[in-house]
């Protein structure tokens, strides 16, 4: 049964159907098989961050951010939310090395998608400028949630051991976390100025 639920009327939308099994051992091993996806994560996050500082300082100052300064930030919640999906023991089949740096999805992942609505011209110049101080709401709201998802993570990490399968009440909570975290991410990178609902869904 796939739990794909995807919010089109957002501007950054993550979807993921995961299998409904999951073998015994994947917990065990999950988090040293995707070491060589934490290198290249990383090296992402800082190319990542260096577009998000043009991005602000272009949209502060012209009120228009270009594709092709959202393009890679786009591609590295991508990349974070696959690596995401398989250190979380969410899936089995090993994430791909892809580099897609368009707003829409290219499919190199066929379990996970994160589209990108662009917005680049007419940008909220203000809303830019204080991006960070209206992000705090968020973040408080999400310390809950993701204290939650460290409980929920430790019960699915013993699920999956005994039964081989994530108990779909678990498994819904940590992709609906994700896709949470996914619209925050992108909204804090600037690739939308719609300010990201709390929820989910």
């Amino acid at each position: 049964m796939s739990t794909d639920v995807v919010a089109p009327a957002y501007p950054v939308s993550f979807s993921f159907d995961p299998p409904e099994t999951v073998a015994r051992w994947r917990p065990l091993v999950h988090w040293l098989l995707a070491i060589p996806h934490f290198v290249v994560l990383y090296a992402l996050a800082i190319v990542a961050s260096v577009f998000t500082v043009i991005a602000w300082f272009a949209g502060v100052f012209t009120g228009k951010i270009p594709e092709g300064i959202q393009g890679p930030i786009a591609m590295y919640l991508r990349y974070n939310v696959r690596v995401t999906t398989y250190l979380m023991f969410l899936r089995g089949d090993y994430p791909p090395f892809a580099f897609d740096a368009g707003l829409a999805d290219a499919g190199a992942d066929p379990l996970v998608r994160v589209d990108v609505t662009p917005q680049l011209e007419g940008r909220n110049r203000l809303t830019i400028f204080f991006r960070y101080f209206m992000l705090l709401p968020q973040i408080f709201v999400l310390l809950f949630v993701f204290i939650g998802l460290y409980v929920v993570m430790i019960i699915g990490f013993f699920a999956v051991l005994i039964l081989g399968r994530w108990p779909v009440g678990l498994r819904n909570y940590v992709i609906g976390s994700l896709r949470w975290s996914t619209r925050l991410n992108g909204y804090s990178s600037l690739l939308t100025d719609e300010y990201p609902p709390f929820g989910f869904n």
